[in-house]
């Protein structure tokens, strides 16, 4: 089985950085069943394919691998060895396991853009129909074109093949196209080669976070890729709708009305926020209202952050955050850099202090109003790290999601959500008040009239809070002994 990853633009053959793979040397990779093979086919300044070819042992799959109790996984007829399967999802995993993840010493920036991308999926299986296909990938926003074949060219009668050559075509990260090829291709396909148990659900969430809770087949995505099991579907799901509430956003359309492929809202806040503590040379970070860790999760993947802690209030939420982080299997390292504590946001914590930073993503619109003092008392006033990155939702984009009442808040547990001139009047206010410096940033796609999803400020210290009280000189009128008296400043002039 063959898949293909096509990369056209300037300097194509950085593909290789963002696969990790050589492209001026093929390269072997034991796999389950047998070995993969990775070289490029094609290599130049404006275009580069990288193929993946799977070579899998047909007698191995029957009579089990060596020194293995028990026989194989398939009768000695079977399309394994040929047809794009779950075979197919382990081996990206495990051979372009770094790509899937968006890290790339060299090429983070390219890792972290949209490419035009091409990716090939030879002997697809369709046995639903190129509908289902056009249904599952096309709102992911893939230009879809498949190559057929008959079933048997002596038996016309028998008509169309179950198989089909799959070529999606997208302006994508490349992560994200690993992450759908990965849990897509099996979903056409009805057996797979490993147990199917909880684990499968922790990756399909993991790996579906960013897309699945909004896609319109997710409930055939999840049926499919469980194998059916109705309590690891009811579970899968269950946590998709947790993950979509807690982002709380809507997916827009564009000013035209029409449709569009769904935007990964949350993603680019999370790698925008991880972007700016990255620049500003923080190592230790603390996530406040972490939910269920994503932010973490994304920290963690860069060595330059030495501690990376994770404050909400919800004791179910920071099991969903240790279940994502795997603290529970973690070693000593890991579970001395990555931390969880519950705590509120509005009381006075001597562990939000020492940090270098702390982040505060879509956080503060679930506080009502008048704890928002209590709130940047706690933040700015007492832990005051030397930068503190904070994102809102801008009220005047609702205007963009349709079946949304005017007026009506995004969440059902919002208190309030700002327009963008009350964030920066807030913002300012805070700045001023606790002696920081701030600079706002727009997240997510623009609209002339309403400006963007998701507003950002960003906080550096500028001066010492609180500031030392002034002392006065005076003359002893005996023996004019100098002594000092504090005198405390009004606040407004501080």
């Amino acid at each position: 089985m063959l898949l293909t990853i096509t990369y056209e633009g300037e300097n194509a053959a950085d593909l290789g950085y963002l696969l990790h793979k050589n492209p001026y040397r093929p390269q072997e990779f034991k796999v389950s069943h047998g070995r993969a093979y990775v070289f490029y086919p094609e290599l130049s300044e404006r275009r580069a394919t990288a193929a993946l070819l799977l070579d899998i042992d047909p007698i191995g799959l029957v009579r089990g691998k060596d020194g293995a109790r028990g026989g194989g996984l398939f009768d000695y007829v079977n399309d394994r060895p040929y047809a794009s399967s779950s075979f197919m999802s382990v081996a990206i995993s495990q051979v372009y396991g770094t790509a899937m993840s968006g890290r790339s010493e060299s090429r983070q920036e390219l890792a972290d853009s949209p490419l035009d991308l091409t990716a090939k999926v030879v002997m697809q299986p369709c046995r639903d129909g190129r509908t289902m296909l056009e249904r599952v990938f096309g709102p992911l926003g893939y230009e879809i074109s498949c190559e057929t074949f008959p079933a048997d060219e002596s038996f016309p009668a028998w008509g169309e093949s179950g198989h089909v050559n799959l070529t999606l075509r997208g302006r994508k990260r490349l992560r994200d196209l690993l992450r759908h090829l990965y849990v897509l291709i099996p979903v056409f396909d009805r057996q797979k080669h490993y147990w199917v148990g909880a684990d499968e659900v922790d990756k399909l969430v993991r790996l579906g976070e960013d897309w699945l809770p909004d896609h319109p087949e997710k409930g055939f995505i999840a049926r499919r890729f469980l194998k059916r099991q109705r309590p690891l579907v009811n579970m899968a799901l269950e946590r998709l709708a947790e993950a979509n509430a807690t982002d709380g956003e809507i997916l827009p359309v564009c000013p035209t009305g029409e449709p569009t492929a769904a935007l990964d809202l949350n993603a680019r806040r999370l790698e925008r926020v991880a972007r700016e503590l990255k620049a500003r040379n923080v190592k230790k970070a603390i996530d406040l209202g972490c939910g269920d860790g994503r932010l973490m999760a994304q920290l963690a993947k860069d060595p330059q952050f030495t501690l990376i802690v994770g404050m909400d209030a919800s004791h179910a939420a920071l099991a969903r955050a240790e279940e994502r982080l795997r603290l529970k299997d973690a070693g000593d390292a890991l579970r001395e850099r990555v931390r969880l504590f519950q705590g509120g946001l509005t009381y006075r914590d001597s562990r939000l202090e020492g940090f270098d930073a702390a982040c505060a993503v879509e956080v503060i619109e679930h506080l009502d109003p008048p704890r928002l003092e209590a709130f940047a008392g706690v933040v700015f006033g007492k832990a005051r790290p030397r930068v503190i990155v904070l994102t809102t939702p801008n009220r005047e984009y609702n205007a963009n999601y349709p079946g949304l009442p005017p007026g009506a808040l995004r969440h059902p547990d919002h208190r309030f959500e700002w327009t963008r001139a009350e964030f920066r009047d807030w913002v300012t206010k805070i700045s001023e008040r606790f002696g920081y410096g701030c600079e706002f940033g727009d997240i997510g796609d623009s609209d002339p009239d309403h400006g963007t999803p998701t507003q950002m400020a960003v906080f550096t210290i500028s001066w010492k809070w609180p500031p030392e009280p002034y002392r006065l000189r005076y003359p002893n009128r005996a023996d004019w002994d100098t002594r000092t008296v504090p005198i405390e400043i009004p606040e407004p002039c501080r």
